[in-house]
């Protein structure tokens, strides 16, 4: 029976050590995701943002990249935080950042969370007030990267084209309909 009570209670003092939940850049991330995964929740870092990442952390602090997030402590998830804040700093490409030679500064940045979604409402509120193409095309609702718009992008009412051999019948129904 001693060893059974071990079995048991050697899960318990794991979930006490591990966190379910871990707050990183504005969002509540699973503890159980490995440090890619777990990068890869955040808006802004995709699958590749989220591999180097997790490449620099290993090799600058030592941490494997299979490590379950909810593992690591509160200094080494701030390491991790950091990272993610100024990528560009740990020697991550320029090209993997999401806002390369910004309107306002000129640097190149990589902007996550909340953060991200300013920066980009701001970008199309500029091209509205600059009354470039593609703030037009965000102020009338189209699609604005070049994509067709002939069958997808409708938008109202719905109005079908009759074919010549269906308006007699169509025709006679709204007789019918009227008397």
């Amino acid at each position: 029976m001693d060893q059974t009570e071990q079995k048991v209670k050697e899960p318990r003092q794991k979930e006490k050590v591990e966190a379910s939940i871990i707050r990183m850049a504005g969002r509540d991330i699973n503890g159980r995701y490995s440090i890619t995964r777990g990068l890869m929740q955040i808006k802004g870092v995709g699958h590749t943002m989220a591999n180097i990442i997790a490449i620099r952390y290993k090799e600058k602090f030592g941490i494997d990249v299979s490590t379950e997030i909810g593992t690591l402590t509160d200094q080494q998830l701030n390491q991790l935080e950091e990272i993610i804040k100024d990528p560009l700093k740990y020697k991550i490409p320029k090209f993997l950042a999401n806002r390369n030679k910004d309107l306002e500064t000129g640097e190149d940045m990589h902007v996550v969370g909340t953060d991200l979604i300013v920066k980009t409402r701001f970008d199309v509120d500029t091209g509205i007030k600059l009354q470039t193409w593609i703030g037009a095309r965000h102020q009338y609702g189209q699609k604005a990267r070049g994509q067709r718009t002939r069958n997808t992008g409708r938008t109202g009412a719905t109005i079908g084209v009759m074919k010549k051999s269906v308006q007699p019948a169509q025709a006679a129904a709204k007789k019918d309909e009227k008397k």
